[in-house]
């Protein structure tokens, strides 16, 4: 068992480990020294997962776990959060944005009896377009998932053990940390952090990846685009039939012929592209029903540089 644990999921990161790591036991020192870090090599086709084993060698508190193939982040940080030790637990990205030296004020913060701490990103490094995009993506993620997810909080964030441990039986297989822990509602605290420019290489979250994660995290945590769609085919009927309504009368009053074939043809394209696009949505609920009811593995551990105990998933 350690005091303190860190997590942070490796990708194509072969840049800022060496960093990484000394930048962590020096912060991590002034705080304990029984401590650990967990990187999980996701695949990235680099030399990360050869620096973790080096860094293992160097210092049995590195331990590193290396996933089949790429399985994706937020998977990485569940290995990590499976496999850790850690009374309180930090998960943090490793391209040293999230800045190591702000861990001892998660910890301050933690032991005023709060079970999560964010760290809440004052000033990001990112370039504007990503910015917007991201802005977007929780605007978007708030008001379908009826979750207030705060944007400015990324993964990086300090918690508990009781918290991993709800954490663990939660096995669903869309996965998104931060929704995880909103969802579970223990008692949460922010600190305001500033964040640094990537160490080394470039971001492999496009704006694509940003929304497919939007639109998979809607459908596992919210069904509302389910209500929504039930709405709108209300809203279509009433429209439907107070034009019919007025139809009939302008014809009764008036005498005119009812007339419009080219209304009508749109009219019947128009519906049919709701009925598409309600059915889609159908289909897309009903298909990551079926992906959870498979019961496969979150993920698939190929190597360690440590013994791979029980409840490895």
């Amino acid at each position: 068992m350690a005091h303190l644990s860190v997590v942070t999921p490796v990708y194509r990161a072969e840049g800022c480990l060496e960093e990484l790591y000394r930048r962590l036991v020096a912060a991590l020192s002034g705080v304990t020294q029984d401590f650990e870090i967990l990187m999980v090599e996701d695949c990235g086709g680099d030399r990360s997962w050869e620096i973790i084993q080096a860094l293992a060698r160097r210092d049995p508190r590195v331990k590193g776990i290396q996933f089949s193939r790429n399985f994706g982040q937020h998977y990485g940080i569940t290995a990590g959060l499976d496999h850790c030790d850690g009374d309180w637990v930090v998960v943090m990205d490793c391209d040293l944005q999230d800045r190591p030296e702000e861990i001892p004020r998660l910890y301050a913060k933690a032991r005023e009896g709060y079970e999560v701490v964010i760290a809440r990103r004052t000033r990001s490094g990112s370039p504007p377009s990503r910015s917007v995009t991201s802005w977007l993506f929780y605007k978007l993620f708030s008001w379908l998932a009826d979750m207030e997810y705060d944007g400015q909080a990324g993964n990086y964030r300090m918690i508990s053990r009781k918290v991993v441990a709800r954490t663990r039986q939660m096995r669903e297989q869309l996965r998104f940390f931060g929704a995880l822990l909103h969802w579970m509602g223990f008692p949460t605290a922010t600190v305001d952090v500033e964040q640094d420019e990537r160490h080394a290489g470039r971001s492999t979250y496009t704006a694509a990846k940003l929304w497919r994660l939007a639109s998979e995290t809607i459908v596992a945590y919210s069904d509302k685009p389910l209500r929504l769609a039930i709405r709108l085919g209300f809203a279509i009927s009433l429209f439907a039939f107070c034009y019919g309504l007025y139809i009939l009368w302008h014809a009764l009053v008036y005498g005119s012929a009812i007339s419009g074939w080219a209304s009508l043809i749109v009219s019947i394209y128009f519906m049919g592209g709701i009925i598409i696009a309600i059915l889609g949505t159908l289909g897309i609920y009903l298909g990551k029903t079926y992906d959870e009811a498979k019961k496969r593995p979150l993920y698939i551990v190929m190597h360690t540089t440590f013994h791979d105990g029980p409840g490895a998933d």
